[in-house]
């Protein structure tokens, strides 16, 4: 007998596999192996890995030149110097971090001993960006290794050069159920983040990075991710101008803009701003055009990633101008090249789209305040940034500034600098992040904190608190919480 039509039902739709699974498969399958290796054979993948990049140094350069024109001598600072700074720094200090921690007993535990035990997550997903594509995803990676986890790596398809020699690294360096690369566009990165990762560790922007976030809720994964934000610089009336001005024209058009820790706008007192203006100006023509050739024929200023981005950075520059904002140094764009001059902008106006998003490029808003008061409250009122910045001499002002204001990390008379410490914990606060990396707390964000207790057999000084709750039970639970 047939069932009638109303008692038909589709049929459960069967979820496609995740092109994926094997090579996720493959990494769950070896890490175990891997969680019980000890500080020499991580060292060694680290110290191959130091040695693949004094090898390799002039295909790094050659990748980064062909995806954006990124000088050497930027690649050489920025990518792998601070990729052998991380590796030696792990490397150092990597037996220190592994050897279990031990913590202090207090009376009421007496006779217990108890530790802090750290072990590898287990299977880790690192999604790279492409504004630093190099040392973005070699960074995490070393972190990764040195917790003892297995990886696979998803870089960014808008540098497509460096991502061809991050395979090769990878290729050349682990076995594939160790270390593994996958290229791709988002339609990839989305396929990847459907699988049940013990950490994801994403860098890129906030957008993304919430997208990330949702990705991760469904398997409860561990995450990090490093984000971006509208990063103030303030400068006051004490500063050092000249060498605020050299400061801020590194850290704002290193990489031609495109760094997530750059100074985003400046905040500048009033009585000094027309001759930080000046001093601004002249740091970008010794910087980028001192023989007076043109900036735009300097070999030290990158090239905006692609089209895309060119488009959107030219469209925040042409809004300022409709508002009213003023060009005081720059503002030249060709698109042919996807090349647009270090901008510096006077008198935007609230509204204006380059104060309302993050810009990633060389254009510079300078701001004005007249107390020192007037800048916590403008950035307090915006969404909590990657870095702040401030140029002073006061020690009132810097203690005030770093008190009252919240953000990822800082520098005080120094920009972008802080994020190449590998002491320094970095990462963001709220929008800007979740989570730090580099050094220890890289380390740790791939680990697992286990604290462990020690008990001696047929002995603890709870029982005594054991039911039944006794009157005299209930007087020893008593002292207990009244003196311990």
């Amino acid at each position: 007998m047939q069932p009638a039509a109303s008692e038909l039902t589709a049929p459960a739709a069967v979820p496609a596999a995740n092109p994926y699974q094997a090579q996720f498969d493959a990494l769950r399958q070896r890490a175990p192996a891997l969680r019980q290796e000890g500080v020499a054979a991580r060292r060694a993948r680290l110290q191959k890995l130091q040695d693949w990049l004094h090898a390799h140094r002039a295909e790094i350069q050659q990748a980064l030149y062909a995806d954006f024109r990124k000088p050497s001598a930027e690649t050489d600072l920025t990518e792998i110097w601070t990729s052998l700074v991380e590796l030696k720094h792990t490397s150092k200090h990597l037996k220190k971090w592994m050897a279990p921690r031990p913590v202090g007993t207090n009376l009421a535990l007496l006779g217990t001993r108890s530790w802090v035990q750290v072990e590898p997550k287990g299977v880790v997903l690192i999604i790279s960006p492409w504004n630093y594509p190099f040392y973005l995803a070699v960074g995490p990676l070393i972190s990764a290794i040195a917790a003892g986890n297995a990886v696979l790596i998803k870089p960014a398809e808008q540098t497509p050069a460096t991502s061809a020699l991050l395979l090769q690294l990878v290729e050349e360096l682990f076995r594939p159920d160790e270390v593994l690369l996958v290229q791709g566009d988002k339609e990839v990165a989305t396929d990847l983040l459907k699988l049940p990762w013990d950490h994801i560790f994403f860098t890129g922007s906030p957008e993304v990075g919430k997208i990330v976030m949702r990705a991760a809720a469904q398997h409860l994964s561990g995450l990090t991710l490093e984000l971006g934000g509208k990063n103030p610089a303030v400068v006051d009336e004490t500063a050092n101008l000249r060498d605020a001005a050299e400061k801020i024209v590194w850290g704002k058009f290193l990489n031609n803009g495109q760094t997530c820790v750059a100074p985003d706008y400046l905040l500048v007192q009033e009585n000094v701003q027309p001759a930080l203006l000046r001093e601004l100006t002249a740091a970008i023509e010794r910087a980028y055009n001192p023989t007076g050739a043109g900036i735009e024929r300097s070999e030290s200023l990158a090239r905006i990633v692609n089209q895309h981005h060119f488009a959107r950075l030219a469209g925040l520059l042409e809004d300022a101008q409709t508002r009213g904002a003023t060009v005081a140094a720059g503002g030249t764009v060709d698109a042919l090249q996807n090349y647009i001059e270090p901008t510096l902008l006077t008198n935007v106006p609230a509204g204006a789209r380059v104060l309302e998003e993050e810009i990633f490029g060389p254009l510079l808003p300078v701001l004005t305040f007249k107390n020192i008061r007037e800048t916590t409250a403008y950035i307090n009122a915006r969404l909590k940034p990657l870095a702040q910045y401030i140029f002073t001499t006061s020690a009132e002002n810097r203690r005030y500034l770093l008190s009252t204001t919240s953000a990822g990390g800082a520098g005080v008379n120094e920009t972008v600098l802080h994020f190449a410490h590998p002491e320094l914990p970095t990462g963001g606060v709220g929008n800007s992040g979740l989570g730090k990396a580099h050094g220890h707390s890289g380390f740790l964000a791939f680990s697992n904190e286990k604290g462990v207790m020690r008990q001696r057999v047929g002995y603890t000084g709870i029982k005594a608190m054991y039911p039944p709750y006794t009157s005299k039970v209930q007087k020893l639970i008593g002292w207990l919480v009244k003196y311990l």
